[in-house]
This record gives C-alpha cells, structure tokens and sequence, in this order.
C-alpha cells in the first residue's frame, strides 16, 4: 500500500484493477486532480493479463476476431488442439450467450461497423501513449519501427485489402506490400521468405513491454498521490438502489475488511469484471479468451526480427523486447483456468523457430498464460453502468488491451471529471 494517505479516507475515485487499463486510468484522473485509490489482489501491478502480452500497439490489428471470416475458420479449427482459436465447451450459459453474440458479429455491416470504432479509439490511445512517454520520461523497451502483419495465403492476403481501405478512411496508414518488400524491412525474413506472400505495414505502429510501462506508470502515480492497496481483494459493492449510487467498496485488505468509500468506482477487473458485477445488475458480455506467450532470450548471434509482426495464419505476434523475443497469441475459450496448455505452448515455439530459426535461446523459452477480457464484438466497454450512475466499466479490451489503454483511461476520465456520458452497459 503506498503511503500517501491513510486507509479508511473517502477518494474522489476508487479503480478496481490494476493491469495496465487500471493504472492508465488512475494516471489521467490524478491529472484531472482527482483523489484516487487503486485496489489489485496482485502484490504489484500488471501481474496478471499485462504481466507477459504480444506487446503490440496496434491500430492495424483493429479488425475484430468476429469478421465474416471467421465462422468457416473456426468450423476448421475445433477438432484442432493447436489451432489458433479453441473452444472448449462448459456447462455456461455466459459462455454460449458469448458464443451466439460473436457470431452476430460476424455480419459483414456489423463487422465493418467495429472496426471503424476500434480504430478510432487505438489511433487515440497511440497518441495518449506517445504523451505519457514524453511528459514522464517512461521507458519500457518500446520500439516505434512500425508492424508488419504477414501472409501465407494469397487469399487472405486480397481480403486484407478491405480491412485496410476501411481504415485508411479513418487515418490508419496501412499499406499492402509484397514479399520482397517485407524482407527489406525485416531481413529476419530471408531465412523463410518462400513462406510469405505479402504483407499489411504500418509504420507509425509501436510496440513495448506492458507490463514495464504499467509498473513504472504507477510508480509515477504514487508520485502525484494515487493510494494503491495491493494485496487487496475487491469484497463488494455498497450498491443502493434507492439513490441509484454505489456508495463504498468492501476490501479485504493484509490488515483485514475495510470499506472505502469514493464519488465514482471504476471497475478494471479484467475478465472477472463481467461475474463481479451481475450480481448487481450489470450485464457485461465479457468472457475470458485465454492467450499464450512464449519469451525467449537472446544469445548475443541471434537473428531476431526488429520490427513488431503478426502472423495471418496462425494469430501470433512478434516483438523484440530489447533482450528477449516475445512470441504471443491464440485464444482459447475454456473458462477461468489460467493453467499452461503445453501443446499449445511447444506449438508457439515450433512455429516461431519454423520462421526465424536464428532468432535466440529456444530452449530456454519461458511460457505464460493471461485471461484476455473479450467481448463479442471486440469494443470495450468505456463508461458509466445504466443501474448506478457512480458507477463505472474500463474494461472488455480482448486482446487490444495494451493498445487502447491509454486512449480508454483518458475517455473515462475526462467522463468522471464531466460527471455524465452514455451508458455502456
């Protein structure tokens, strides 16, 4: 717990969750000279789905998972225990409600609809980064060299083309680029180059190790006053349906139950903010897409991509963190379970030592497992619940979550700060 203020004091704000969304919310309400307590059960912050992600700030990648596409493609992948999408069915109702919202989203109308939103908020929350970056000196070994997002399927690569029209529109620098252009970006290629067809870039992407970026970040906002008590389980909501308010939290705190009090409550909880709030009458469509990362040191001769990538066919991100390969990605619907799949982690690395067989120290690849907070359509859910108007949803970014934190924390708080905005859920 930081020190700034003693426990038991009412905050302007309380945030449930301190992964990046969390703390890049406290970050923007703290400018706006709010009082502000962060509560996470984690010892420190971005210790669970921000602690080992792909590392992409990725407004390429704003097309959601629900695309017309997709449907066929996961018919091919159920039976498929590596395959880049896995559903594992449960006795569920949220699971299977999740399930037929997805494939709603699928339409074309709607897809094209989602997308146009995400880009929107990714391009904002690039630049809300690049602010933070340069008003706090943050480092995180960020790279600023751009995304390319290759292809094996010359068919895939043509429906590309649609996406990357779509967001043009919008500012999106994407361009189309073929095979022999990808390896003069990314000499990494020469040694697979007959694999790639083409590829989308863009080069005003970026990449960074998140969980570096949310630890500093939050040191900084214990700097200008944010309490944050880590170890610090979220109990309860105080939730009066008379005044239409939640009027404190119940924490149970290393010092025992406490109930804090604040004007406002923003709830960051990750994939566990959809069972946390239906209990009180906040239906979020949010559900756990269970992702793999895979990090593998270099050797000091490593031939390692330098340039964040995506891999088409088998949804997985590259970036080079400084020292180290981070090779992310795969989603996998299985409920909560945060337990290593092995085959699905031995699959990354196959496929990543397939590709740039030079790249670093495979064997001693070290492998995680995060919940990624996904919604059917791939929009997170950024504002004030309908039921209580104190209280308020950041969360629902899948697997944008590092990309549009920082443009999300901003939106909410300048929301709180404005006292009013549309309910999202």
């Amino acid at each position: 717990m930081s020190p700034a203020q003693p426990p038991g004091k009412s905050f302007d704000v309380v945030v449930l969750g301190a992964g990046v969304i969390g703390v890049t919310t406290a970050y923007w309400l703290a400018r706006e000279g709010k009082s502000v307590c962060v509560v996470d059960r984690q010892p420190e912050a971005a210790l669970e789905t921000s602690f080992a992600n792909g590392g992409q700030i990725s407004v390429s990648h704003a097309e959601p998972w629900a695309n017309p596409s997709a449907p066929s493609k996961i018919l091919q992948w159920l039976f498929d225990d590596e395959a880049p999408l896995l559903f594992r069915p449960k006795l569920d109702v949220h699971q299977w409600l999740w399930i037929a919202r997805f494939l709603v989203e699928c339409l074309p109308r709607r897809a094209d609809r989602n997308t146009t939103e995400i880009v929107k908020l990714a391009m904002e929350s690039r630049t809300r980064l690049q602010e933070i970056r340069a008003r706090e000196d943050i480092h995180y070994d960020e790279r600023m060299k751009g995304i390319l997002h290759f292809y094996r399927d010359r068919r895939e690569l043509e429906l590309a083309r649609h996406a990357a029209e779509l967001m043009k529109k919008h500012g999106c620098d994407l361009r189309v680029i073929d095979a022999d252009e990808v390896v003069k970006i990314e000499p990494a290629f020469e040694d697979s180059r007959r694999e790639i067809v083409g590829a989308t870039y863009t080069a005003d992407d970026e990449s960074g190790d998140a969980k570096k970026f949310t630890q500093a970040l939050a040191s900084i906002c214990e700097k200008m006053g944010v309490v944050f008590l880590y170890g610090s389980q979220v109990i309860a909501l105080d939730a009066d349906c008379a005044s239409l308010s939640v009027r404190s939290v119940e924490v149970r705190t290393p010092r025992g139950y406490e109930s804090i009090k604040a004007h406002d409550i923003v709830v960051s909880l990750g994939s566990y903010s959809a069972p946390f709030l239906r209990p009180y009458g906040v239906p979020l469509a949010v559900y756990p897409a269970k992702g793999y990362s895979a990090t593998i040191p270099f050797n000091g001769t490593n031939r390692a991509p330098a340039i964040s990538l995506t891999d088409d066919q088998y949804k997985l991100v590259y970036s080079n963190l400084g020292d180290r390969l981070r090779v992310a990605g795969t989603a996998e619907l299985s409920g909560y379970d945060i337990s290593l799949n092995y085959p699905r982690c031995e699959a990354i690395l196959r496929n990543a030592k397939a590709l740039f067989p030079r790249a670093g120290k495979f064997e001693a690849a070290t492998f995680w497992a995060g919940l990624r907070p996904a919604t059917p359509s791939n929009i997170p859910y950024v504002g004030r619940t309908r039921r209580y108007r104190n209280l308020w949803a950041n969360t629902g970014h899948g697997t944008l979550g590092w990309t549009l934190a920082a443009g999300s924390g901003k939106r909410i708080a300048d929301l709180i700060a404005a006292g009013e905005g549309p309910a999202v859920a």
